[in-house]
Parts: C-alpha cells; structure tokens; sequence
C-alpha cells in the first residue's frame, strides 16, 4: 500500500472520529437543555400556583397573604372591580378581647397581635354571610388555637365586615379577608402571627387556611381551597378550618367571572362573620 493511500485512509479515521466527538457533544447539549426547560417550566408553575396563596402587604403577607401565599405583586384593580370598603377604628397599645356577642366597635387596624381570647377546649364556628350567600367554618382550635383566636378575635371586631374575596382561581381557591388593602390584597390588619402549619397532605375540598408572604406572616387574609391544585399545596399555610355547609355557595363565588390578577369583575362582599362558641 502506497505511502498517499495510507495517509488518505489516516485521514479518514481522523474525521470519523471528530465527527462522532461532535455529534455526542451536541447529543449532551440538547439533554441539558432539555433538563433545564423541565426544570425550568416546573419552577413557573410552582410560582404562579404558590403566589395565589401570598397575601401581598408585607408584614401580613406570604394558594392562602396581602395576607395568604412568597411575597407576589399585588392583583391588579378591576373596572369594574372589588372596592375597597370603608376602614373601622384602631386600637392603640395593647389589644383587648372584644365582645363575645360582637358587639363591639369595628376596628381595621391594631397596634398589637390580640391576647388568648378564645377558649381552647371549646369549639367555634364561624358562619360567613356574603352577597351569594353564607357558609359554615368549623374552627380548629385544638390544632391551630393562636389562628382560631386571631380570626374569631377580628371577627367580633367586626374587620371582615364589608370586607372582599379579591382573588379567585376556578379548581385551586377562593381568597378574600382583607379590609383595608389598596390595592386590594396589600392589607393587613397592622400585626403577624406565627404559623401553625398542618401535616402533608391535611388540606382538601373546604380547608380553610391562612395566606401569607413567608413564614409566621399571617394577619387577616385567609383562602378556602376549592379544588385538586388547592388539594395538593405544601403544607406552608396555616390550615385552621373547614367548610362544613354552604360548599355550593363557595362554588359560586368560585364561578365568578375574573379578570386581570384573579379580580372578580363584581364586588363579592363579606358582609359579616359571626362567631358562634360551644
């Protein structure tokens, strides 16, 4: 064999070798970036799911928070849209316990986390009346007693009254709680309180929790999750209640029509929550 030939076929081996070398380089390329497009589109959903439950007003704020859900922008304001309702008292210094027949003044705004002021062997609920409706919450006080205190506690100060659920996602939740936000879903009532978070897997149709913006961030705003994406959040939300009747009026306000941000283009209003101990 000639000296030419040998160096041709030398040649040859050369580029069939860089070539493979090549094709496998760009073989590994494309698994990485398909990896991280995965990983990628699982960190999206996980966010925009996640962010229903923040409740985005700061201190009060974490599927839940202007109270519920990491810190997300707040939901835009629709037109026409919730409105706000009108703001109540505030307490300066230390919070009382309010009347137990709810007779006391309405306050929006404290200076201080409220004290115990529920009986923690007793039990409590609370039926919400809204413009679609009323439903019933039985309140956990055995496993999440500051949460029960704290919403029963604004209840009887009469904070829910007039107050909107302001953003509503079909097959996830439906949130409101939130007085005196503008915009809406930026309230809170002046105060946080720490988590009493459930185990993995305690939510379902009906829990009613507490939104947030991050850890011991709960203040006024709460969700009640009405569907399987609701179902399966991780356990970061202070679950204190469930809907126990009026399920189908929670599926009303669920079918609302909504607009930018998850807003309801009609006012769906708390009119009032009343507490009831036995």
């Amino acid at each position: 064999m000639s000296t030419e030939k040998r160096a041709r076929q030398k040649a040859n081996r050369a580029n069939r070798v860089a070539a493979a070398e090549a094709a496998a380089a760009r073989q590994r390329t494309r698994s990485r970036l398909i990896t991280y497009g995965a990983l990628a589109a699982v960190i999206v959903l996980a966010v925009v799911g996640f962010s229903a439950l923040n409740s985005d007003g700061g201190d009060d704020d974490r599927a839940t928070s202007g109270d519920v859900t990491p810190t997300t922008a707040a939901p835009a304001t629709a037109e026409p849209g919730v409105a706000a309702p009108a703001p109540g008292g505030r307490i300066e210094g230390d919070t009382e316990c309010p009347a137990e027949d709810g007779s006391s003044e309405r306050i929006t705004s404290f200076a201080a986390a409220p004290p115990m002021c529920i009986d923690e062997t007793a039990t409590y609920t609370a039926v919400v009346d809204t413009n679609l409706g009323e439903f019933t919450i039985e309140l956990d006080a055995a496993k999440a007693p500051a949460t029960v205190n704290n919403f029963v506690v604004l209840a009887r100060y009469g904070y829910y009254d007039g107050a909107p659920f302001h953003r509503i996602i079909p097959g996830f939740v439906i949130q409101g709680g939130d007085a005196v936000g503008n915009p809406l879903g930026t309230g809170n009532p002046g105060y946080a309180i720490d988590d009493e978070l459930p185990e993995a897997g305690e939510y379902e149709i009906g829990s009613v929790a507490m939104a947030n913006s991050g850890p011991n961030t709960n203040g006024s705003q709460f969700f009640v999750i009405t569907g399987d994406s609701g179902v399966a959040l991780p356990p970061l939300y202070s679950l204190f209640g469930t809907v126990t009747s009026g399920l189908d009026v929670v599926r009303e306000i669920e079918s609302a029509e909504t607009t930018t941000g998850d807003v309801p283009v009609e006012s769906i209003i708390i009119n009032t929550v009343t507490i009831t101990e036995n």
